[in-house]
């Protein structure tokens, strides 16, 4: 054993690993198959391991009357009806239910009744009007293409179908509307504060 590891010494001890290679053959014993360990690796022996954890002592007892436990408060729940999760927003709360409490409005002078009416009746009259060339509008376009349609139809009949053919890539339709003030360019918006303040209701 002492020349075993003497000439195993050398052979770590030499530059290159030929000495390893073909000292191995003739003072080690070569393992016979990759499933054995090498005898240069590592070995732990059984004091090395660790020791077997110690079985708790069950008690049937304790363990039973958990159980017994977890039964009557599921029996419990099981009896009692379920707690209906009350709806907020269609309640109105007492303060707003309030009969007197009435908005008082200042009264208004003669003169300020008398140039509201004439307001909104010059405001009536000029919806009416714009409503109607609107509508005169509409009319005139529709029979204009309907008397392009029927000259269309005299000429080709392949064009008059193409032509009253349905659009199926109009719809959906999206358009973006002029807005009430322009957007300012570099313009960085400020993140609101949001206070929740949501009820949780634990059944």
């Amino acid at each position: 054993m002492q020349a075993a590891a003497r000439g195993l010494r050398r052979a770590w001890a030499a530059p290159g690993s030929a000495a390893l290679s073909c000292w191995l053959p003739q003072a080690l014993q070569l393992r016979g198959s990759h499933w054995e360990t090498s005898l240069l690796a590592f070995r732990a022996s059984l004091p090395m391991r660790a020791q077997p954890k110690k079985k708790k002592k069950v008690d049937v007892r304790r363990e039973q009357a958990q159980k017994d436990r977890m039964k009557k408060k599921i029996k419990k729940l099981e009896k009692a009806a379920p707690e209906l999760i009350p709806i907020e927003d269609f309640e109105t709360p007492l303060k707003f239910s309030d009969n007197s409490r009435v908005r008082s409005l200042p009264p208004l002078s003669f003169e300020e009744t008398e140039r509201r009416v004439l307001l909104m009746k010059k405001w009536s009259a000029y919806k009416q009007n714009q409503d109607r060339a609107e509508k005169q509008a509409i009319r005139s376009l529709v029979e204009a293409q309907q008397e392009a349609l029927k000259e269309l139809r005299l000429e080709s009949e392949e064009l008059y179908q193409a032509a009253i053919r349905r659009d199926e890539g109009l719809f959906p339709f999206e358009r973006d509307g002029p807005n009430y003030t322009p957007p300012l360019p570099g313009y960085d918006p400020p993140e609101g504060k949001c206070i929740d303040i949501t009820k949780v209701y634990t059944q």
